[in-house]
């Protein structure tokens, strides 16, 4: 009977979710409410909360009955490759604007390579949230 009380004090486990995909995800995807769902297993690196995956693009392929593992998922991408971009370089009072080539594809606060198109130079810069790469050198 002392057993009984004492396994009913003490604390259960604690039930961890896992988001699962329902439905083949292709990468450059946007993750829809309806692909993933919830299930009560812990997958170590996985996304336990909707909230986390819906609205995200996906960066690889993720196949059904699988767990949305983090690193699979990420900002939806501004920039696709060879999108015309506005190149724009700043220091100090200096603003300097350009037309250029996305030579990648990415996301607000990502760097990628990108041409000037009218020196044909290959810099690096960090897309903007406004879709402008910021170039510094």
């Amino acid at each position: 009977m002392r057993w009984l009380v004492l396994l009913a004090l003490l604390p259960g486990a604690a039930a961890a979710d896992t988001v699962v995909a329902t439905q083949t995800i292709r990468p450059q995807q946007i993750i829809t409410a309806d692909a993933v769902r919830l299930d009560p297993a812990e997958v170590q690196g996985a996304y336990a909360t909707l909230d986390a995956v819906v609205g995200q693009e996906a960066r690889t392929a993720i196949y059904p009955g699988r767990a949305v593992m983090r690193g699979a998922v990420g900002q939806p991408a501004l920039v696709d490759r060879n999108q015309a971009v506005e190149l724009v370089y700043a220091q100090g009072g200096l603003r300097i604007r350009a037309e250029g080539r996305a030579l990648g594809r990415g996301a607000a606060g990502e760097r990628i390579r990108v041409m000037n198109v009218d020196s044909r130079t290959t810099l690096f810069g960090t897309i903007a949230p406004d879709g402008s790469i910021l170039v510094n050198k």
